[in-house]
């Protein structure tokens, strides 16, 4: 089933106790991220209001008592677009209630499936799938109606291997 829109908006707001993304591409071709990515390579500061509408919701479901988190995997060296998240995007997040690892893959894949999909996991059971173009247009998202276990145990290992991101951007030339 695709979900856009509204369909998305309730399958993922209907979590109870966690929210968590395994993020795998090396960029994001997000329309209404252009600007800022431009901005960014420019050298310009963040904008004040940054990705606000995010943050309210991640504080909104932490003070509802709900966690919400990622692992960014990523290979070196980083993209414009990993800069631009690791400077203006997680911090941000963080700040707001996120807990973001990274998962640096340059020497070692964990044996997770890094095919160029993103996947959300809710509540340990329910599944949607983020697909990409090469090019990192989003394409569409999915409900997977499947297993769920082999995602269980493939966040294991990724959170198994991650960091927290302040630990992994300490010395990095972002």
């Amino acid at each position: 089933m695709l979900l856009d829109g509204e369909d998305w908006r309730r399958f993922f707001d209907a979590f109870e106790q966690e929210a968590w993304r395994f993020e795998a591409q090396p960029t994001y071709t997000m329309p209404r991220e252009r600007e800022n990515v431009s901005r960014f390579l420019c050298g310009e500061q963040k904008p004040a209001d940054h990705n606000a509408r995010w943050h309210d919701r991640v504080r909104g479901y932490v003070e509802s008592g709900r966690r919400i988190g990622r692992v960014r995997v990523l290979r070196r060296p980083l993209t414009d677009y990993q800069r631009y998240q690791f400077a203006w995007g997680i911090p941000g997040n963080i700040a707001a209630g996120e807990d973001i690892r990274v998962l640096d893959v340059t020497h070692e894949d964990y044996g997770l499936p890094l095919s160029g999909r993103d996947w959300w996991m809710f509540d340990e059971s329910r599944i949607a799938h983020l697909n990409f173009r090469p090019d990192g247009t989003q394409i569409n998202r999915e409900a997977y109606e499947g297993d769920s276990s082999p995602y269980r145990e493939w966040k294991r290992t990724a959170l198994e291997h991650a960091v927290p991101f302040e630990e992994y951007v300490k010395g990095l030339d972002v």
